[in-house]
């Protein structure tokens, strides 16, 4: 079933006229441009309260981690639809955002709804279901979000510092301290240490400070949009796309493999 409409449709986000531009009840003139940052009206307008200090220091510390990690599918694929639309930097930057999703960038979003999940068993089952979501997830045979990484290892350093600067910005711990625990169980289990990845601490930090989970990802798309700018303007002064283009033609050949009849 589709969502019920309202039969009055509104918005509660802004409005303007003449003279004023309002922003959820606020003048955007004389009560929000050089007073809030951008992820203090983020925050705002996302969670529709100005984030406290603790929550801003976390908040900017997560959006810098994922805004840069170099020549990966998003930056590929920005540089590349730079090259054939040279004039139009949106449909680049939009090119890249669009590989954003639930193998690259975006999984803090499906390990925050997990580390929800863990929670309300922990809350009616007890600390002893996180071994047994553990057991669960493993047997799966499935990637598990926010966990792993093909490159960082023994730990993914970003994670580590991510931890860190939570600590001393203070404010509650709850989901950090489940994917910890969830951590240490798989673990156990597994016989070895697997990687809290950057994107499991982000979603375990961003539960922490209110982020809904419906707007995580979002905030990862605005964050990484960043980083996909800096890749544009390298790819026009160090152009790149051509020589990946050429690289892509070597690493994947031509098969002769004629296929029925014409």
């Amino acid at each position: 079933m589709g969502i019920n409409q309202p039969s009055h449709p509104s918005t509660s986000i802004s409005t303007s006229d003449n003279d004023t531009i309002t922003v959820m009840g606020h003048d955007l003139v004389e009560e929000i441009i050089g007073e809030l940052s951008f992820t203090e009206m983020m925050y705002f307008l996302c969670c529709k309260r100005k984030p406290l200090e603790f929550e801003e220091k976390i908040l900017n510390a997560c959006l810098v981690t994922l805004m840069e990690h170099g020549i990966n599918p998003s930056t590929i694929v920005t540089r590349i639809v730079s090259d054939s639309v040279p004039n139009e930097p949106q449909v680049a930057i939009a090119a890249g955002l669009l590989n954003v999703g639930g193998v690259f960038a975006g999984t803090s979003e499906q390990c925050a709804k997990m580390l929800i999940d863990l929670s309300s068993k922990v809350e009616s089952e007890g600390i002893q279901s996180i071994r047994k979501f553990s057991e669960d997830l493993l047997s799966s045979k499935t990637p598990i979000a926010g966990f792993g990484h093909l490159h960082h290892k023994p730990d993914d350093p970003r994670s580590v510092k991510l931890f860190e600067v939570a600590k001393k910005a203070g404010g509650p711990k709850k989901f950090m301290d489940l994917i910890l625990k969830l951590s240490s169980e798989i673990d156990q289990i597994k016989g070895k240490h697997i990687t809290i990845n950057a994107t499991g601490a982000i979603a375990a930090l961003m539960l922490d400070i209110g982020v809904p989970v419906d707007a995580i990802r979002s905030f990862s798309v605005v964050s990484r949009s960043a980083g996909l700018a800096a890749h544009l303007l390298e790819e026009k002064n160090n152009p790149t796309a051509r020589a990946i283009w050429r690289e892509s033609r070597k690493t994947v050949p031509y098969v002769n493999n004629k296929v029925g009849k014409l």
